[in-house]
C-alpha cells in the first residue's frame, strides 16, 4: 500500500479486527486510523491516494469481518466524537456516541429517542442502517447529518437525501459520519426511564444479549415502505421461518444459531468469520428449500477469506 500520511491520532499498520467486533472474529486491516479530531481526519483524508480504500467502522456490533481481513484503511472514530447535546428539542449526537446512551442523556433532558435504548452500536451505525425498534426508526427522527468526504471536506446532508430505507440507506463509499441531529418529542424523563428499563427486560427475556453476537442476523423478509416503517401486517419474521426450516441451534464449528433466538448467530467459542458466514448461508439456503424465501443479511460482511 501507498505510504501513508502523517497523523496528530494514531495509525496502526497490519492492525487485528477481530477485538474490536462483537462476534470476537476477522483478520487485520491494512491499517487502522483512529483520528485525534475532525481536522486529524479531514487532513488524513485529503492526503490518501486516490486508490486506497477507506472503511468507517463503529463499535462492531453489525459486522463479520473476514478471516483474511480487510484490504483498506479502517477509520474508527473515539472520545473526540462521541459528544451528546439536548437543546429546544433537538438531540445532537457524535457518531461514536453509543445509541444508549443517546438514548439515557435524551431522556433526562425529557426527551423521547426510547427506541435507541435497546439497539446496539454508535449512532453513525444506527443512521446508516436505519436502525429502529419498538416502531420507531432513525428516519422518524433524524434532521441531518455532518460526514467528512472521502476528499477530505465536512458537508452537511439532510435526512431526506439519505433515501433512508428498511436496515439501510445511501452514502458515497469512503465518506465518514461524523455526528447527527434528531428531533424529538418532549415527555416526563421519569417516564421515558421507566419505559427504558421495560425494554431491557423484554430485550434479555428474548434476546442472547450475554452471547457473543452481532444482533439480528437477517433482515425480515417482506412488507417494508420505502421510508424504512416496517408494516407489522405484512411482515415475516426471520426467526420465524427459520424455525419452520428446523434451523433453531444449528451449529457449524465454533458458530450456533441461538436456541434463545433463532434470527441470533453467535460464537459459542473459537469460532472463524468463515464458521459464521458459512453457518448463514446454509440457512438462507435451507430456508429457501423450505419456503421459497430468500433472507437477506442484516448483518454487514467485509473483507477477504484467507
Amino acid at each position: 500500500m501507498s505510504s501513508m500520511p502523517a497523523v496528530r491520532g494514531t495509525l496502526t499498520a497490519n492492525r487485528p479486527l477481530a477485538d474490536l467486533t462483537w462476534l470476537r472474529v476477522g483478520g487485520p486491516a491494512d491499517y487502522l486510523f483512529q483520528p485525534a479530531d475532525e481536522a486529524d481526519l479531514c487532513d488524513f483524508l485529503r492526503a490518501l491516494p486516490d486508490n486506497v480504500a477507506v472503511f468507517p467502522i463503529g463499535v462492531g456490533s453489525n459486522l463479520i469481518v473476514r478471516d483474511g481481513g480487510l484490504r483498506a484503511v479502517v477509520i474508527r472514530l473515539g472520545r473526540g466524537f462521541n459528544a451528546i447535546a439536548c437543546k429546544d428539542g433537538v438531540v445532537t449526537a457524535g457518531a461514536a456516541a453509543l445509541d444508549a446512551h443517546v438514548a439515557r442523556r435524551a431522556a433526562e433532558a425529557g426527551l423521547d429517542l426510547t427506541f435507541l435504548r435497546t439497539i446496539p452500536g454508535s449512532i453513525g451505525g444506527a443512521v446508516r442502517m436505519n436502525a429502529g425498534c419498538y416502531g420507531s426508526y432513525v428516519a422518524d427522527h433524524l434532521i441531518a447529518v455532518r460526514c467528512a468526504t472521502r476528499a477530505g471536506e465536512i458537508v452537511e446532508i439532510a435526512a431526506k437525501d439519505l433515501d433512508l430505507r428498511y436496515r439501510q440507506s445511501s452514502l458515497p463509499e469512503g465518506w465518514v459520519l461524523l455526528s447527527a441531529r434528531f428531533h424529538a418529542n418532549p415527555a416526563d424523563p421519569e417516564a421515558l426511564d421507566a419505559r427504558m428499563l421495560d425494554q431491557i427486560a423484554k430485550r434479555d427475556a428474548s434476546q442472547p444479549t450475554k452471547d457473543r453476537s452481532a444482533g439480528s442476523t437477517f433482515r425480515n423478509p417482506v412488507g417494508h415502505s420505502s421510508t424504512g416503517r416496517a408494516d407489522d401486517s405484512q411482515t415475516l419474521k426471520a426467526w420465524k421461518v427459520i424455525d419452520e426450516a428446523g434451523l433453531r441451534g444449528a451449529t457449524l464449528g465454533g458458530a450456533q444459531m441461538s436456541p434463545m433466538h433463532s434470527n441470533f448467530l453467535i460464537n459459542i467459542g473459537g469460532a472463524t468469520a468463515a464458521d459464521l458466514e458459512d453457518l448463514g448461508e446454509n440457512v438462507r439456503k435451507k430456508v429457501f428449500q423450505n419456503s421459497g424465501i430468500t433472507l437477506e443479511w442484516e448483518i454487514m460482511r467485509v473483507g477477504e477469506r484467507p
